[in-house]
């Protein structure tokens, strides 16, 4: 687990195992929070990061296993033994793709052959793949060069919670006991996506053009280790731009009106929820961005708006919004995020463990 936004999976997976299975999370450190909250329910758990811990705890651990989730690309996968009992499948941690990774990296070509080598080792060590669309099916086979048949339609568990109308309600609960400020007006969510190159810049103005609709709330949610670029907007001074570092991204797009993005995966979870009227991809970097890591193809074909490129023109979309439909987006990538993926993974692989 490197990322937080299986848990709820992860905890139905370990109700619903028989009690003659061992069920053990290996977790990166950055997820702590999230592996504290599986372990006060019950489930252990372990950190893991590179280190002599490492090769003498954990890959002796994932060698002895039945079955293997990952929500990521774990290097290490590439130096061990696979064994034919074994099942690794790979989970993911996102609905969809606008960047891109593995072979389709414009970057990875110039890496060294030794290096190619091994990013396909841990490819090939996934027997399957757990998506909700056959476009993004078609996204892993291109960047692992895996073949379609490991692609299992199955959706994403993650996605269930955005189509659960409890789950949502009580979110926006959470949100508005601790930012009661937001109820009832225009929510405005900036989230782009992390960025490996810390050194990159906002454009000057961004806090004034997202704080454009004088009726909105603005809030700010950066990556944690980007949260630096924030003072951009705060020395604007303005009250209605807010920055929640204890609200999780999931809850407030619960409440969020207008999501602005660039190339991050929220995209794909936003459009899931009822109360997703307007999207915008403010992509102020897109040339540089398509030469690393790189953007989809055919990205233009299927985004459910135009990206804005400038200052001016992400202002004049903030203030002139209209709501946009997301049928053909939420079809073409959410096609089995149903609120039912828990359900068909956790049956698919609990007849694989009883076979």
């Amino acid at each position: 687990m490197s990322f937080d936004n299986n848990v709820d999976f992860i905890k139905q997976l370990a109700q619903r195992l028989p009690n003659t299975f061992e069920f053990v999370v290996l977790y990166h450190p950055d997820t702590e929070a999230a592996a504290t909250d599986l372990a006060a329910f019950g489930i252990r758990t372990r950190p893991f990061k590179d280190g002599i811990k490492l090769v003498l705890d954990v890959v002796p651990l994932i060698m002895g296993a039945r079955l293997i989730f990952c929500d990521n690309y774990y290097a290490f996968l590439g130096g061990i033994i696979h064994l034919k009992m074994t099942k690794i499948v790979q989970i993911w941690h996102a609905n969809g793709a606008i960047k891109k990774f593995g072979w389709e990296d414009p970057t990875t070509k110039y890496r060294s052959k030794s290096d190619q080598k091994r990013f396909q080792e841990v490819y090939n060590q996934f027997d399957e793949y757990i998506v909700a669309s056959k476009a993004m099916g078609h996204v892993f086979t291109r960047s692992y060069r895996e073949d379609f048949d490991k692609i299992k339609l199955l959706g994403y568990p993650r996605s269930d919670q955005y189509v659960d109308s409890g789950w949502r309600q009580t979110a926006r609960e959470r949100i508005y006991q601790a930012a009661p400020e937001l109820k009832n007006r225009r929510v405005i969510l900036y989230a782009p996506t992390y960025r490996e190159n810390q050194a990159f810049k906002l454009p000057a103005g961004i806090g004034d053009a997202l704080a454009a609709d004088p009726n909105a709330m603005v809030v700010v949610k950066f990556h944690p280790i980007l949260r630096e670029k924030e003072n951009l907007m705060r020395e604007t001074g303005n009250s209605r731009i807010k920055f929640y570092h204890q609200l999780a991204t999931n809850d407030l797009l619960t409440v969020t009106d207008t999501l602005v993005t660039d190339y991050s995966s929220v995209a794909f979870d936003f459009t899931l929820l009822p109360n997703a009227k307007s999207l915008i991809f403010f992509m102020f970097d897109m040339k540089n961005y398509q030469n690393n890591p790189g953007i989809q193809d055919n990205f233009m074909d299927w985004l459910p708006t135009k990206p804005v490129t400038t200052i001016h023109d992400l202002r004049d979309q903030i203030i002139h919004y209209e709501s946009t439909n997301f049928s053909d987006f939420n079809h073409y990538w959410n096609t089995y995020n149903d609120g039912h993926a828990t359900d068909r993974v956790i049956d698919r692989y609990l007849k694989f463990l009883k076979s």
